[in-house]
């Protein structure tokens, strides 16, 4: 019997800026019931005010099979994703240094930019892969997790630059890991690292979230992470039955939060998850997401 699972956010960023950037997507997700789960996830965003718009659209599918340990709550999942990146923009919508006038503004129809485009639309095929590791034992007072994966396989190139076959978008690598804590039956703390690597730019992230049982149907959620020299992200989220309710904040901390005018970011998130009827871990592990 499949387990259905669904997911939809929308985040706001810079909401300073003139034309702040936006990101909605969603996702979802179901076990087949032979050890393969089958998944979809689109995300479009949407940055500044040159039109500039990234689609990214992937199907996947996960290897969930791999149990070891007395019990077989040593689990291994493996997955494969496979799709399309478009990235367009609308070159009518730039604004250039020479079209602003230091004493009357910006003025639309003077200067220009004369830079030679060769294109302002490009799709590219694309893969990712990853693996990741999780003791489900229920009972204990500490369940690890770690996973590692690989994005943008098919190194796509840059479509924006003539004669970009050299251009080509890096590999990007993810490694977290983490720990669930268990203080009481109603409490537990999962402190988490997160790295990511793509090109010479890195993301460093340190956080964690406590979970506390309201009820037999819901539990709250409070946490907050931090990404190395960017900024600080507390979040809150709220279980109710199948559902996941979650908000969360970015304060940024950097120079260029500073320069923007402490622009920060805003996230929204709700999450359904279907249960196979008549049946339920004694002590539900859910690996959380980074």
């Amino acid at each position: 019997m499949a387990e259905p699972g669904a997911d939809g956010g929308y985040r706001n960023q810079w909401g300073n800026l003139s034309t702040p950037y936006s990101t909605p997507g969603i996702s979802a997700d179901f076990n087949t019931g032979n050890n393969l789960a089958l998944g979809l996830n689109v995300m479009n965003q949407q940055a500044g005010g040159a039109g500039y718009n990234y689609l990214n659209a992937y199907a996947s599918m996960a290897y969930t099979g791999v149990k070891f340990g007395p019990s077989g709550n040593h689990r291994i999942s493996m997955g494969l994703s496979m799709g399309i990146i478009n990235r367009r923009f609308d070159p009518a919508k730039f604004q250039t240094g020479d079209q602003w006038n230091p004493v009357t503004g910006y003025n639309p129809s003077a200067g220009g930019s004369t830079d030679v485009l060769a294109k302002t639309s490009g799709t590219a095929l694309d893969a990712g892969v990853g693996i990741m590791y999780f003791d489900a034992t229920p009972g204990k007072k500490a369940n690890i997790f770690a996973g590692f994966s690989a994005f943008h396989l098919t190194q796509p190139s840059d479509p924006f630059i003539s004669g970009g076959k050299d251009e080509k978008m890096p590999i990007r690598y993810t490694a977290h890991g983490g720990v669930k804590l268990f203080v009481s039956e109603d409490l537990s703390i999962t402190p988490n690292l997160l790295y990511m690597r793509q090109g010479v730019s890195e993301e460093k992230m340190a956080g964690a979230y406590a979970q506390l049982r309201v009820n037999e149907a819901s539990d709250f959620l409070i946490g907050a992470n931090y990404r190395l020299k960017d900024a600080v992200s507390p979040y809150v989220g709220m279980y109710y039955k199948s559902f996941v309710l979650g908000l969360s904040y970015d304060v940024n901390t950097s120079d260029l939060g500073k320069a923007a005018g402490h622009a920060n970011s805003f996230e929204i998130s709700l999450s359904f998850t279907g249960r196979k009827s008549g049946h339920a871990d004694a002590i539900p592990f859910v690996c959380p997401r980074l």
